[in-house]
């Protein structure tokens, strides 16, 4: 982790991830357009109109090969030319409201020098409604830091921000996840999702790359809790048990019930669907894997199978 850029004049370097986000773009960069100095968009290769509308908006636009989220954030920290003395990631099709926007220009400015990094609350809006329930909000993230002291965790799904020499504080105002495209895009960004989840379940299984040392300490309270659970509870139930049991509370327990038909159709699919579709990718894994001699043998294997490339 590097120092550059640290210590510059106040300011906020927006950092956005795209491919064939035509959809969300100029939404995304309209919501800081206020608070932002520097809008840099790295897209991976998008064939729409991503690069073009980005430009017309006012960003700066690089364009990278895609391997994951974590390791395409990573390169534009590394080869963003970010001068500000904060950043603030942004997905796509994530936007910010007037209100947080204002708190970010005025509290960043005067925040104590031992402020490393900042959380927000972001709400999850799906058909159009807000999910209120069902343990989906609010969903604590690391999304603003000091240039110089944040890392994208080397992982290949649920990966954090981590940040060094300092501590983190809260921020309120609005932060919402809002993709308006249809069901057929969830399912088809889903399954990839979980092609990647399961490579991160084998992985652990067989220690088959070496991803860096987990700083599962750095991370927020209830990012740190959720991962806790996955990883020494969920994992060690039998196959499918563990999401009908999620979406049962979920649904029930954390009252998802109350967000309605679209919430029913999402908590479903994000909670017992997806969940479901990883322990199945992971099952089909490990069965075209027991004839592997070895982790060199199951990285060849596991690529053929995904289309993905993992570096050994």
């Amino acid at each position: 982790m590097t120092a550059e850029g640290h210590g510059q004049a106040f300011g906020i370097t927006c950092v956005i991830l795209t491919y064939n986000e035509e959809t969300h773009i100029e939404r995304a960069i309209a919501s800081v357009r206020g608070v932002a100095d520097d809008i840099l968009v790295i897209d991976s290769f998008s064939t729409d109109r991503t690069v073009t509308l980005a430009q017309a908006a006012g960003a700066r636009v690089l364009q990278h090969a895609f391997v994951n989220h974590a390791a395409q954030f990573n390169w534009g920290l590394d080869n963003g030319d970010i001068r500000t003395s904060w950043i603030f990631r942004l997905d796509a099709d994530e936007y910010i409201g007037a209100d947080l926007a204002s708190r970010m220009r005025d509290e960043l400015a005067a925040m104590p020098s031992d402020v490393a990094g900042v959380l927000l609350s972001r709400r999850h809006i799906w058909m159009g409604r807000w999910v209120r329930h069902g343990g989906r909000y609010p969903l604590h993230m690391l999304r603003i830091w000091r240039n110089g002291q944040g890392r994208v965790e080397n992982r290949w799904m649920d990966e954090h921000v981590i940040v060094e020499g300092g501590r983190t504080v809260h921020m309120q105002g609005e932060f919402a996840d809002a993709c308006e495209r249809d069901i057929t895009f969830f399912v088809t960004k889903h399954n990839g999702y979980a092609t990647r989840e399961a490579f991160e379940v084998l992985n652990t299984n067989y220690g088959l790359i070496t991803l860096g040392a987990e700083d599962s300490d750095k991370l927020s309270r209830q990012a740190k809790m959720k991962r806790f659970i996955k990883k020494n509870i969920y994992s060690r139930i039998p196959f499918g048990i563990g999401p009908i049991f999620y979406f049962l509370f979920r649904y029930i327990v954390q009252l998802g019930f109350l967000d309605g038909r679209s919430g029913f159709i999402y908590h479903f699919m994000q909670g017992l669907w997806y969940r479901l579709l990883v322990e199945s990718k992971v099952y089909e894994f490990e069965l075209s894997l027991k004839d592997c001699p070895d982790n060199a043998a199951r990285i060849a294997r596991l690529q053929d199978l995904t289309g993905l490339r993992f570096m050994a």
